[in-house]
Formats: structure tokens, C-alpha cells, sequence
């Protein structure tokens, strides 16, 4: 009889173990999109700047609210309760090459910022409850400037209102194709973190989102691609970064 107990409790822990390893299989890992553009690209230009680069688009505003809160570059939260997610796009998961650097782009155009949305009418929200939309900013295409800056990758899953490709150029990544950033986008890369390698007292790691001081170690083992400047303290931690533990910027 005791051994059956034991037997009992083996066969328990096993299924517990099971059913977690299928939870953690299972749980939303995203296309694996990534790319190599540095936050650095972006950091003298003004939402201004930004949008001036582009046309009005033929979306309709339904709804405008501010956003509060930018939780990757294709999710925002609004102030009226809706939680947003960019129709059409991807961009790269928490942890992912290029994470920071995309929500950066989002949070410069849309934090504590009027926003409109053109909700997808084909399907209103996706199963995490998030409205489906196109985010409009001064009546430009937010969704489509992800994507034509190399910040997102094409996502389209019909139903759809909205047909993405065209809003996308010939550089734009699909979903169906996951590699990284094209060689334009690498050689810029390059020539922008060149050009800024002097700039700012503080390093911030667009990949892991800390920043450190320009001296710390962690600095020079850090990718040039991911290296993104900044001239104070308060800067980097406004854009999102956390300090460094071994430096303590």
C-alpha cells in the first residue's frame, strides 16, 4: 500500500512537470523578427523630424485618447482603457535585437501624446483582448512608419481591413521571413554609431536596456550595433533604460 502511494505521488509530480513544460511551450514567443537598427539613429531627431518624412494618411481617426504607456513598439495603452495593438505589424519581443530601439521610436511619436485610431472593422480585437488599429499621429500612418524605417516586420492576418504590404517598401520584412535587418539597414548601422561613438556620458545597450557609464566594462564587450548615447542620467532613464548594477550610473 505504501509503495502504491509513492507511485501515485510520482506519477502527480510528472504530469505537474508535463503540463508546465506544454505552458511554457505553448506561451507567446512572438516570429523571432529582430533587427540591428541603433536607438542612436534617432536620438537627435524630434517627433517632428519624424514625421515630417511622411504623408497624411487616408486612414480615419475614430477615436482619439492619449496614450499613457508604451509597452513594445507595436502595443500601447490609452487613457480612455483601450489597450492597442498596431495592425499589420510586428515588431521584436521583450529581450529581442531591436526591442529597444522600436519602442523608443513608438514612445518618442506617441507617450503623453493625442493619438488617433482607425480600428480594424474586419476584426476588432485579437485574443489577448487588445483592440486592433492603426495608430495615427498629426494624421500620419504610425504603423506604416514602423514598418518603412525597418522597425517592424509585415503581419498580415485576415481578416483584415487593412492590407499592410501596401504600406510596406521593398526593404520591409513578412512574418513568414524572420531574418534580421536588411544590408542597407546594417550599413547605416555602422556609419551611425561611427559618427556618434564620442557622444554622451552614458551607454545604453538597446538589446538589454540597461545603459552604463562610458567607462564601464560592459561598454566595451557591448556591440556597436546596440550602443545608444546619452548626454545625462535622467535622459536614459526616461527613455526606458534601467542602470547598470556593476557601474551604478
Amino acid at each position: 500500500m505504501e509503495f502504491g502511494k509513492k507511485h501515485l505521488f510520482c506519477l502527480i509530480v510528472i504530469l505537474i512537470i508535463a503540463l508546465s513544460a506544454i505552458s511554457i511551450a505553448s506561451a507567446y514567443t512572438g516570429t523571432g523578427f529582430s533587427h540591428n537598427i541603433p536607438g542612436s539613429k534617432y536620438y537627435d531627431m524630434s517627433a517632428s523630424d519624424i514625421l515630417s518624412k511622411y504623408g497624411n494618411t487616408d486612414c480615419h481617426v475614430e477615436e482619439s485618447a492619449v496614450c499613457t504607456q508604451v509597452v513594445d513598439g507595436d502595443t500601447i495603452y490609452l487613457d480612455n482603457g483601450k489597450k492597442i495593438r498596431f495592425v499589420g505589424v510586428n515588431t521584436p519581443e521583450r529581450g529581442v535585437e531591436g526591442y529597444i530601439t522600436s519602442k523608443n521610436f513608438v514612445q518618442k511619436l506617441c507617450l503623453n501624446k493625442e493619438v488617433g485610431i482607425d480600428i480594424d472593422d474586419s476584426k476588432n480585437n485579437d485574443r489577448y483582448g487588445r483592440t486592433l488599429a492603426v495608430v495615427i499621429v498629426d494624421g500620419k500612418n504610425v504603423n506604416e512608419m514602423l514598418l518603412k524605417e525597418g522597425l517592424a516586420e509585415v503581419m498580415y492576418m485576415p481578416p483584415s481591413e487593412f492590407y499592410p504590404y501596401d504600406w510596406a517598401n521593398g526593404d520591409t520584412h513578412v512574418a513568414s521571413n524572420h531574418s534580421s535587418s536588411s544590408s542597407s539597414h546594417s550599413q547605416h548601422t555602422s556609419t551611425s554609431s561611427s559618427s556618434s561613438s564620442d557622444f554622451g556620458s552614458y551607454v545604453g545597450n538597446a538589446n538589454t536596456g540597461k545603459f552604463h557609464d562610458a567607462g564601464c566594462t560592459s561598454v566595451s564587450k557591448m556591440s556597436e550595433g546596440n550602443k545608444v548615447f546619452f548626454s545625462s542620467r535622467d535622459e536614459a532613464i526616461s527613455q526606458g533604460y534601467v542602470p547598470c548594477k556593476i557601474c551604478n550610473p
